[in-house]
C-alpha cells in the first residue's frame, strides 16, 4: 500500500495527517502529488469527498517558504464556505506540523478593514473569493507579484459563465511563471477552453468508485409534483433521520419549500446561493451539530463542502444528470456507515430513473411504507439506534 511519504511528503506533514486518523492517500492524492512535486501543472478530475483538497494542498504546503514574507500560493474557490474549510484545513496542518506558515481567508462579505490587519502580517498562503482579492489587489493592499503557486478549486464553476471574467483578472495579476492546479468533480469543454493560462497540464482523472454507489440504497417514491414538500414532511417524521441533505434545483423553489417545512416544524436549515455568509455558517453548523434535521440546499451550495455522518440523501427535483446523481449520493454511506438516497418523482418522470439505472449500473426499489435503509420499522429503528463507524475526514 502507497503512503505519503511514499510519495514525497515530508515526514511533519505525515505524522500530522496520522494523528488526524489518514494514513493512505485516495487515488486522486496518489495520482496528483507526485505531479505537483515534480513542478507540473495539473486538471485534477474526481468526485466529491475523495480528497481534492489534500493532493493540491500538502505540495503547496511543502514548498512554502516561511522565512520569505510575502504571498507564494494563491487558492481560489468559487463559494465563502469552501475558500473557509480550505483555509482551516491549511491552518490546521500548518500547526500540527509546526511549519511556521501563516494562512489568510480573504472572502467578500467579510470585514475588509480586518482583513486589510491581518495582510499586515505577510501571509504566505491566501485562499478566497476572486471578487475579495481584486479589491485588496486594487487597493495597494495585496501584492501578488511573489506567486508561485495558483489553485482553482472547483475550476468548472470559477470558469463558468459568471465567474470567469472575475477569474481571468486575477490570473492576470499574477507572474508568468507559476504552477497551476485545477481541481473539480467535473471538467466541461468550455471551462477547459477557458483555461488558457495553462500550458499543456497533466491531466488527471478519477472515476466514482462504483463500490462507493453499492454503499448506499436507492430509493424512489412517486407522487404529484405538487405534493413533494408535503411527502418530504411525512417521510421526516417517519424515518429516523439524523442528518438529511436534501437536493432541489432552483433556488427559488427552495425558499418556498423551506418556509413550507418550517412552518410544519421542521427543524431545517438552507444552503442558498442568496443567504448571506453568516447565515449559510451558521446553517451548516447546525447541521454538523444536529441541531437541524435537514439542509436543503442547490448543487452549487454544496460544492466541496466537508460534512461528515449524513445519512440520507434526498432528491426532492430529479438531478439533471447521471454525474450530478452520482455526486449527490456520494454524501453518504462514507467510511463504511450506512445510507440511502431517496428521489421523489412525479409519474411523467418515471422514465428518467431508469436511465440513471443504465448509466449507473444501480438498481432503484419503491421506499417501502414507514421503512428504512436498515430494512426495520421506522419505530423499531428508533428503539435500536444501529451504531455507525465515524467517518474518516475525505480531504
Amino acid at each position: 500500500m502507497t503512503s505519503f511519504q511514499d510519495l514525497g511528503i515530508a515526514e511533519s506533514l505525515t505524522a500530522a495527517l496520522a494523528a488526524k486518523g489518514i494514513a493512505a492517500p485516495t487515488p486522486i492524492q496518489e495520482k496528483a502529488i507526485p505531479e505537483l512535486l515534480a513542478g507540473h501543472d495539473i486538471i485534477g478530475q474526481a468526485p466529491t469527498g475523495t480528497g481534492k483538497t489534500l493532493a493540491y494542498l500538502l505540495p503547496i504546503l511543502m514548498g512554502l517558504e516561511a522565512s520569505r514574507r510575502e504571498a507564494q500560493a494563491l487558492i481560489l474557490a468559487p463559494t465563502y464556505e469552501l475558500a473557509m474549510q480550505i483555509a482551516g484545513e491549511a491552518r490546521q496542518l500548518n500547526a500540527d506540523a509546526s511549519l511556521g506558515l501563516k494562512i489568510q481567508g480573504l472572502i467578500g462579505g467579510a470585514n475588509i478593514a480586518r482583513q486589510i490587519d491581518k495582510l499586515k502580517e505577510k501571509p504566505q498562503l491566501i485562499v478566497g473569493s476572486a471578487g475579495r482579492i481584486l479589491e485588496l489587489a486594487h487597493k495597494g493592499k495585496l501584492k501578488l507579484g511573489g506567486i508561485r503557486f495558483l489553485v482553482l478549486d472547483e475550476f468548472d464553476r470559477l470558469l463558468d459563465d459568471q465567474n470567469a471574467e472575475s477569474t481571468a483578472d486575477v490570473v492576470k495579476l499574477l507572474p508568468a511563471e507559476r504552477q497551476v492546479a485545477m481541481v473539480s468533480a467535473t471538467a466541461p469543454k468550455k471551462a477547459r477552453d477557458r483555461a488558457s493560462f495553462l500550458g499543456s497540464p497533466v491531466e488527471i482523472r478519477v472515476e466514482q468508485d462504483a463500490a462507493g454507489l453499492a454503499a448506499c440504497e436507492h430509493y424512489f417514491v412517486t407522487v404529484p409534483f405538487r405534493e413533494k414538500i408535503e411527502r418530504l414532511r411525512k417521510l421526516t417524521r417517519t424515518l429516523p433521520i439524523k442528518r438529511g441533505l436534501v437536493f432541489i434545483n432552483k433556488t427559488f423553489a427552495a425558499e418556498q419549500t423551506l418556509a413550507k417545512l418550517r412552518y410544519e416544524g421542521l427543524r431545517v436549515e438552507s444552503l442558498l446561493g442568496r443567504d448571506g455568509k453568516q447565515a449559510r455558517q451558521s446553517a451548516i453548523a447546525d447541521f454538523k451539530k444536529g441541531t437541524a434535521q435537514l439542509l436543503l440546499s442547490t448543487d452549487l451550495a454544496a460544492r466541496g463542502l466537508d460534512i461528515p455522518q449524513i445519512d440520507y440523501v434526498i432528491n426532492l427535483d430529479l438531478p439533471e444528470s447521471a454525474q450530478v446523481y452520482q455526486h449527490r449520493a456520494g454524501r453518504t454511506a462514507r467510511a463504511g456507515a450506512t445510507g440511502a438516497v431517496i428521489t421523489l418523482i412525479d409519474l411523467k418522470e418515471a422514465y428518467k430513473l431508469e436511465q440513471l439505472e443504465r448509466k449507473l449500473g444501480i438498481h432503484f426499489e419503491r421506499l417501502p411504507r414507514q421503512k428504512s435503509p436498515a430494512g426495520k420499522t421506522a419505530k423499531a429503528v428508533k428503539k435500536q439506534p444501529k451504531s455507525k463507524p465515524r467517518p474518516q475526514h475525505s480531504h
